[in-house]
């Protein structure tokens, strides 16, 4: 059900390229990222919603079946019980749309991404010397 292969410009074109009831899960794992990473500036990398905080910080996007959620490999393994209920990869996991989100485990995941971001230099305060 991905909708069209055209990149959108921002996160709200994105969304609204799909029906109502995936919109609803998509607005509904926004606030949820947003609520966790308050800082964090939304872009489109990879053709599809990304939140970046220090470099990127997590990805979601829309299948047909389901909600990709990619918070990366480290995330992964942190919350690997949590998880386990969800067909996941070494960084990524997807949430059915049949099924209610996970909504505080999204929060939990995005906090703890945003704590090891925030660990990391600022890559746009690389000194040239």
């Amino acid at each position: 059900m991905k909708a069209k292969r055209a990149t959108a410009e921002d996160i709200d074109a994105y969304i609204a390229a799909f029906p109502n009831d995936v919109r609803e899960k998509l607005e509904k794992v926004r606030a949820a990222i947003k609520r966790a990473a308050k800082r964090a500036e939304e872009r489109i990398s990879y053709q599809i919603p990304t939140f970046f905080l220090n470099g990127n910080l997590v990805h979601f996007a829309a299948f047909k079946k389901h909600i990709g959620f990619y918070p990366g490999a480290s995330a992964i393994k942190k919350f690997k019980q949590q998880l386990s209920d969800y067909h996941s990869a070494k960084g990524s996991v997807q949430f059915p749309l049949d099924k209610p989100l996970p909504l505080s485990l999204i929060r939990k995941i995005v906090t703890f991404r945003v704590t090891e971001n925030l660990r990391k230099p600022d890559r746009r305060k690389k000194s040239r010397k």
